[in-house]
Order: structure tokens, then C-alpha cells, then sequence
């Protein structure tokens, strides 16, 4: 038994991750829809067999229909499942999930009211294998209790991908800690399990791209909860010179060990990505993480048909969603940044 889902919105990428983690696990596709020509046109090309609604209440009224996941820009991201959930529909949302503490204030109420799921898709959690292997060490003990995080997000802005214009308007998408910096915060709060945590300091700024006023390149921010403390830093200021996006990397503190994931590449070291070194008291040692299988999907769909939250919790990410407004919201601001 499986899910049939549709995917409506398709302004960033991200929306494949979230197609192919659905897919691998055996859910059916049907039906797309987006607002963008050159974004439809490539969408018809990898699911040709796919039907393409003429507007989004097609797919809603569509009983046939379990779960709407979504790419649409992030402003419209939390509308659109809140219109999910209230048509019985579950929901999946490329982060971020919302641009406005009101947003997650009316998804949290609907979603209470309606039980339906509106999921996250924080894709450096779900979509790295390394990520996913770090989880199953941490939940087995392998360094005691992580009591600290340590998470850096740097992205490359230009020749990557085309990038739309809302992208250089931190309006549209709620900030850069709202949008980078929500993987670390969701993964701060997985770790170290903690239920509820609040933002120490932040700070954003615009500092090398001034040539977009609206945009922010850098951020960081510090957190803490009852158990742990964590640190993030996130900016669009990776250099031509790497071979890919962005030098992802996590460090977990535990209190018997620790754990450095350098999720996309080990620069100057070994190939590839998905790179995980331990070291507990027994000895320091490299993990290959190439062959870890990610269970994100399978368990968003058993949690579809079986009323449950094994992929992700919704308390949980609820709040990492809240907690990056907040630490926007309350950012000092550096340099030129409007």
C-alpha cells in the first residue's frame, strides 16, 4: 500500500528532493502544478507522464490526493498548506516553511485542529547520508549526551544555479537565518533532544553582495534549551575555488565524544562527500557514509497512512521553524544591511 502526491510549486529546486524521497519509496506522482514557464517546461521533461493541473484547486478537490508537496516561493509556502490540510490533505514544505511568526501560528492552529501533517523538508538532515548515520550513533549512546552543536551553512550565490529575483529580497523568503540557518536550528533541536530551546544573540548583515540592498549574505546565531547550547553560522560567500555549493559541516559535542560531519566535500582530503570522523574513548576514526540508505520517505509515507511521525516530529519542527523568525526577527544588523 502506498501514497499518491502531488507537487505543486516548483520555484526552487529543492521540490525534486522532495519528489525523489517520495518516490523512492514507492508513492505514485500525479499531478504538478507552477506558475513559472521555463520552471513547468523542465518539469514536463523529467515526469512527462505526469498531469499538470490548470490551478492548484484541482489537485485539492482531487480525494485520490494524500499529501501536496511543495517549492512554491516561501512566502506562499505556509498558505498553501494551511489550504492542504484544510482540504484533508497531508503537507510537505521546502524549508523555509514560513517568512512570518503569524504563519506559524495559524499552520500550528490548523493543524491541531484538522491532525493532518505538515512536514518540513529540512533536506541537509534528510538528504545526507552522513546526517542520517550521525543520528543513528547519537540515538545509540555512541558519545553520551550531545550537550553542544556547532553547524556552518555556507552557500555559493552566483553560477551555481539561476537564481530568481525573490532570492535577492530577503522579504520573500524571510531572511537569511530563517532560511539557511532553520537546518541547524531543526538539527540542534534533533540532536540534542530538546523540546524547547530560545535564541541568546544574532546577528545578519549584507557585506560583500551590496550590489542587492534587499539581500543578506552573512548570519550567525547562538541557542540554548535546558540540555545543550549550539552555534550557527550561515552566508552566500563560498568562493569559485570549491568544487561544490557549500563546505556543510556539523560538529557534535557529546559528553563521552564528539562527531564532525563534513556533509558535501572534505576539502584537500577524500573525495566525495558524506564524510563522518568519531572519536569516543576507545579511539578517533573515519566513517564512509556513502552507503546509508535514507529513510526519510518511506517513513513520510508509512506516517501518511498510518497516522504517525517516525520522519519527522511536529512539535519539533514547528519550533526550529519558530525559532529561525525569532532569531531574525531579533537580529542586529551589520554593516549596510537595510
Amino acid at each position: 500500500m502506498t501514497i499518491r502526491f502531488a507537487a505543486v510549486g516548483l520555484s526552487h529546486p529543492h521540490i525534486y528532493n522532495q519528489i525523489k524521497a517520495l518516490l523512492d519509496a514507492g508513492a505514485e506522482l500525479a499531478w504538478f502544478w507552477g506558475a513559472e514557464p521555463e520552471r513547468i517546461a523542465e518539469f514536463g521533461q523529467r515526469f512527462p507522464a505526469v498531469r499538470q493541473a490548470r490551478e492548484i484547486d484541482e489537485i485539492l478537490e482531487d480525494p485520490g490526493v494524500d499529501l501536496v508537496a511543495s517549492a512554491v516561493v516561501p512566502a506562499e509556502r505556509a498558505p498553501l498548506g494551511i489550504r492542504a490540510m484544510l482540504h484533508g490533505k497531508d503537507y510537505s514544505a521546502a524549508k523555509p516553511a514560513f517568512t512570518t511568526l503569524e504563519q506559524v501560528r495559524e499552520a500550528r492552529r490548523v493543524q491541531a485542529e484538522t491532525g493532518r501533517i505538515y512536514a518540513v523538508h529540512f533536506g541537509e538532515r534528510f538528504d545526507n547520508k552522513a546526517t542520517v548515520h550521525a543520528g543513528e550513533l547519537a540515538r545509540q549512546g555512541a558519545i553520551g549526551q550531545v550537550i553542544q552543536t556547532t553547524g556552518f551553512g555556507p552557500h555559493r550565490l552566483l553560477g551555481h544555479i539561476p537564481r530568481p529575483e525573490w532570492v535577492f529580497d530577503s522579504h520573500g523568503y524571510g531572511g537569511i537565518l530563517n532560511d539557511l540557518a532553520s537546518h541547524q536550528i531543526d538539527q540542534f533541536l534533533y540532536f540534542t533532544g530538546s523540546a524547547s530551546a530560545e535564541i541568546v544573540q544574532s546577528q545578519v548583515g549584507n557585506l560583500h553582495f551590496r550590489q542587492f540592498p534587499l539581500f543578506e549574505d552573512f548570519g550567525d546565531l547562538n541557542l540554548r534549551s535546558e540540555k545543550a547550547t549550539g552555534y550557527v553560522r550561515v552566508d552566500w560567500l563560498t568562493p569559485r575555488g570549491l568544487d561544490t555549493w557549500g563546505d556543510v559541516r556539523l560538529f557534535l559535542l557529546g559528553t563521552e565524544g564528539y562527531i564532525e560531519l563534513r556533509k558535501n566535500i572534505d576539502i584537500a582530503g577524500r573525495p566525495g562527500k558524506d564524510h563522518l570522523f568519531m572519536v569516543d574513548q576507545q579511539s578517533a576514526r573515519y566513517i564512509d557514509c556513502s552507503g546509508v540508505d535514507l529513510p526519510y520517505g518511506s517513513q513520510l509515507v508509512y506516517d501518511v497512512l498510518n497516522r504517525a511521525e517516525t520522519a519527522q516530529n511536529q512539535a519539533q519542527a514547528f519550533l526550529a521553524s519558530e525559532l529561525s523568525l525569532i532569531a531574525q526577527q531579533q537580529a542586529v544588523r551589520l554593516g549596510a544591511t537595510p
